[in-house]
């Protein structure tokens, strides 16, 4: 899956230094699922044991790759074939933000979800004090669609969350 410059590709063994950087990063530990650190051999053990069809593992992990260096990851996660949707999540890494690869990715990633899984809609759930997300699915074409309260634990406190879905299809009620 490629577009110019940037393309989507699976997981790798040699992704694994990445990957462990990327997870155990507490900056991340903010916006996902996972609050303790994994180590390198549940890395290996995950990319090992990977079930990359997203149609029967209900997820899908694509590197993002632009030119000849890893920039970032996209998640397709609780796909649900039945509805013909699937729930994104994108991590670019610090030092490559704010120069499109997200977008592009997005974008990318949509083509692939319509044209070869059939899905509908992605949504996303973005936290609501995270401005550069949001902005980032704006621009990709979702809809912010509903607001959940306290919905994410952030340390002591709970924080907000933007619900946002964008119609593969360009209809909202097919």
């Amino acid at each position: 899956m490629a577009s110019s410059e940037l393309k989507l590709r699976a997981l790798e063994p040699d992704d694994i230094d990445l990957l462990y950087l990327w997870e155990n990063s507490p900056e991340m530990w903010r916006y996902g699922y996972s609050q303790a650190p994994l180590s390198r051999q549940q890395i290996w053990t995950y990319i090992r044991e990977y079930d990359s069809n997203p149609l029967s593992a209900g997820q899908l992990r694509l590197m993002i790759d632009a030119v000849d260096t890893t920039v970032g990851a996209v998640d397709l996660y609780d796909v649900d074939v039945l509805n013909r949707r699937a729930m994104v999540g994108i991590m670019i890494a610090g030092t490559h933000r704010r120069k499109g690869y997200a977008s592009r990715a997005l974008s990318i990633v949509g083509e692939y979800c319509r044209d070869n899984l059939g899905l509908f809609q992605l949504g996303a759930m973005v936290g609501a004090d995270n401005e550069p997300s949001l902005e980032l699915f704006k621009k990709a074409g979702f809809l912010e669609t509903a607001l959940l309260r306290s919905w994410f634990r952030c340390g002591t406190r709970y924080c907000d969350v933007v619900v946002f879905q964008r119609f593969l299809n360009g209809i909202i009620n097919a």
